[in-house]
């Protein structure tokens, strides 16, 4: 199946999921070139993860944003969303043996549409631009070793997910998406447990 396929066959968790699918659809028939930075609007993924006990949530210290955040990236022409979080993960945390789980269609866990403000990267001014999000979940174990990537964060934590809310800096992100994903693991947790 094809990420489309996917994500016109994912169910909305709410309103804004709802209407995030479509701005998705729309880029992903429209626009040759979503799953490349370059477009205004492309194609990234986030991995929310989880402890096995579903406590706790793995969470780095984003450079660019100043805050505790999850963790993902861009596809940068990677079609497969699913093995670029879980490369993603690895790269940001050093955490190698996470397993997605089974969520619904392609394993997609949520969608969100983000904007991004125009930042420095790597000493290069980066425009403001809109991020086209699926996002997996995952579940790995708070033991294995954890390790920063300087060039995108200075910590890596396992966090309560009270804690990882209050962490956050970003009230948007904090109310909307992360507050969102805590309350959509009630559905998956048995599922995760087994």
């Amino acid at each position: 199946m094809s990420l489309a396929t996917d994500i016109r066959s994912y169910q909305p968790f709410n309103q804004q999921e709802a209407s995030d699918r479509e701005v998705i659809l729309r880029q992903l028939e429209t626009d040759p070139h979503v799953f490349d930075r370059d477009s205004l609007a492309h194609m990234t993924c986030s991995i929310w993860t989880v402890d096995p006990t579903v406590t706790q949530t793995l969470t780095v210290f984003h450079n660019t944003y100043g805050s505790w955040s999850w963790i993902g990236g861009h596809a940068d022409g990677e079609r497969d969303l699913e093995r670029v979080a879980l490369r993603e993960l690895e790269e940001e945390t050093g955490v190698a043996d996470a397993r997605i789980v089974p969520c619904g269609p392609g394993n997609i866990f949520s969608l969100e549409v983000l904007t991004v403000d125009g930042h420095e990267k790597r000493g290069r001014y980066v425009s403001s631009h809109v991020h086209l999000n699926v996002t997996y979940l995952a579940v790995a174990s708070p033991d294995d070793p954890l390790r920063v990537k300087p060039d995108e964060n200075s910590g890596v934590r396992w966090m309560d997910f009270d804690e990882a809310l209050a962490a956050s800096t970003e009230p948007w992100m904090r109310d909307r998406i992360y507050r969102k994903l805590v309350d959509k693991l009630a559905a998956v947790d048995l599922e995760m447990r087994r």
